[in-house]
């Protein structure tokens, strides 16, 4: 019977390792362009590329900052590049805007966020995933962030969303490192109306739990109204608006589902929802600022955080079989709950990264290569910006264009210069790191691109070949091991993270029932 047992879960996992080499040929055969062509995959794009024109001299006063992240957005969940999904605010700022062809996040949460906030990479930071809601840790505290170097600078600094970076102790809280406010969650992603991550309700104002109905998303949008309307008109303000969709749950309006009636996938259609939510928030912000007079002296940076969230073939395998793959990659003995978590991290992913492959918690195109647009009637004139951009160089950029002296060292540039002039930035190197993907690391000398597995090494030349179709590590052994030498030498500290098994023992699940104090409430300081 065992032995029976055993070839049928043989016989499964070949059949299912069947038809998911097929789905990716026949995606493959779909959107791999010709050999002997670049793919321009904005060559049809509504706002037809164009040179970034010199800016206007900067304003005698440093400029507002908006600084807007989305969660789990993929390259195809934006209307501009090409999506179905409506957001014609984006469409909008971004036209009207730079629009970043080729930036680049990690790929999760955490470690994107904590690039943003430093300059630097989060590996050397000991940041290589997504932290934990028992994580007793955070932003090391001997990082200064950004909201920190502008509030010297004479910044008024306030964020409403979700943080990331260090729930539990006081000392790693937003209104310790450097905002005058925070209004919003502190672990990962929590239930758009019930506020609860892992069995505890995550919604505060200022340290203090803040019993609120209403859907997330919009709440996020009337908070930040409040602060631009109520700001201190003397100083400029820092606003950091960090949105918890398109984040699992799969939860919005039914009005909003309901106009995407359309889309007969369950997940997209969902997904969708959350994206025009988060699009209409960002336009009831940009309709503050007209309204306050301070548009065009304010800078409007978007981003996300890491691709997209996929629905993956792994969930359509049998329960043994998936917990023994689960088990055997991640080296834990899981329980039936944990099971249902990663079914649903399996499952119920509704984004779209195409025409890249990968996502969310991948090194490949997709799960890093994210749309970003900057946004400043004031000060800059529309443009596509088609060289290589990263999350850590956003915090060099903004303190440049803020003329605040550089006196940190970071793992990013300032692309400020690049902007006006429409020139590439300083050569880098940018490291990505995935934390549950065998693909684990990759490191880009750009337009050059290693990805490592084991002892294993993959290379591609990411702007000839975007979609990582032809990997040519047998051609340029030299360039392999340089960058392989750079990979390995590169400072790396060691994770503040949990270990695997104390994470399987309590998911952080998305919403949910109550099962223990609002994390706001656990909250300590060490002495």
């Amino acid at each position: 019977m065992k032995r029976k047992l055993f070839l049928m879960m043989i016989v499964i996992a070949v059949v299912f390792g069947v038809w998911k080499m097929i789905s990716h040929i026949r995606e493959i055969i779909e959107i791999r362009p010709a050999k002997d062509k670049v793919l321009n995959i904005h060559a049809d794009l509504d706002v037809a590329p164009m040179p970034v024109n010199e800016r206007t001299e900067l304003a005698q006063n440093p400029p507002n900052i908006i600084l807007i992240l989305a969660d789990d957005m993929g390259w195809r969940d934006v209307g501009y590049n090409h999506s179905e999904i409506r957001t014609p605010v984006m469409d909008h700022l971004a036209a009207r805007g730079i629009t970043l062809n080729r930036f680049y996040a990690q790929p999760s949460c955490s470690p994107t966020r904590a690039a943003l906030l430093t300059g630097k990479s989060p590996q050397r930071l000991g940041i290589y995933g997504p932290l934990s809601k028992n994580n007793p840790a955070g932003l090391p505290l001997s990082e200064k962030t950004l909201a920190d170097q502008l509030k010297e600078a004479g910044y008024q600094t306030a964020m409403t969303g979700k943080w990331h970076l260090g729930p539990l102790n006081l000392d790693y809280h937003p209104n310790a490192r450097g905002f005058d406010h925070f209004y919003g969650n502190l672990t990962g992603g929590v239930g758009y109306y019930d506020k609860v991550h892992g069995g505890g309700y995550d919604w505060q104002r200022n340290g203090q739990t803040v019993r609120e109905e209403g859907y997330m998303t919009r709440l996020l949008a009337d908070e930040a109204i409040r602060l631009i309307e109520n700001r201190d008109p003397d100083k400029p303000l820092f606003l950091y608006v960090a949105f918890g969709a398109p984040h699992l749950p799969n939860e919005a309006p039914a009005e909003t589902i309901d106009s995407y009636a359309s889309i007969k996938d369950k997940n997209r259609r969902l997904h969708a929802a959350m994206v025009t939510e988060m699009d209409m928030a960002i336009g009831k912000i940009e309709t503050a600022l007209g309204e306050q007079g301070i548009s065009d002296n304010t800078l409007i940076w978007f981003m996300s955080d890491n691709g997209g969230l996929t629905s993956k073939w792994m969930a359509k395998l049998p329960e043994p079989l998936l917990k023994i793959g689960v088990e055997s990659r991640f080296k834990i003995k899981s329980t039936e709950t944990f099971m249902r978590f990663v079914r649903t991290n399996f499952r119920d992913g509704g984004s779209d990264n195409r025409p890249f492959t990968g996502g969310k918690q991948n090194v490949s195109e997709g799960g890093v290569r994210v749309p970003s647009f900057l946004y400043w009637p004031g000060a800059i004139s529309p443009g596509q910006y088609n060289y290589m951009a990263t999350v850590q160089d956003v915090l060099p950029t903004l303190k440049e264009i803020s003329q605040i002296p550089s006196q940190t060292v970071t793992d990013g540039v300032s692309l400020w210069a690049g902007l006006q002039n429409n020139a590439p930035a300083p050569d880098r190197d940018y490291l990505v790191h995935a934390s549950q993907d065998a693909w684990s690391d990759a490191i880009y000398r750009y337009p050059y691109k290693l990805a490592k597995k084991g002892s294993e090494f993959r290379l591609f030349n990411v702007e000839a070949d975007p979609l990582e179709t032809q990997n040519i590590a047998s051609d340029f052994p030299e360039i392999v091991a340089e960058l392989s030498d750079a990979l390995s030498v590169f400072p790396r500290a060691d994770s503040i993270g949990l270990d695997m098994q104390t994470v399987v023992d309590d998911p952080d699940f998305f919403g949910g029932k109550e099962d223990r104090e609002p994390w706001a409430d656990q909250a300590y300081r060490v002495e």
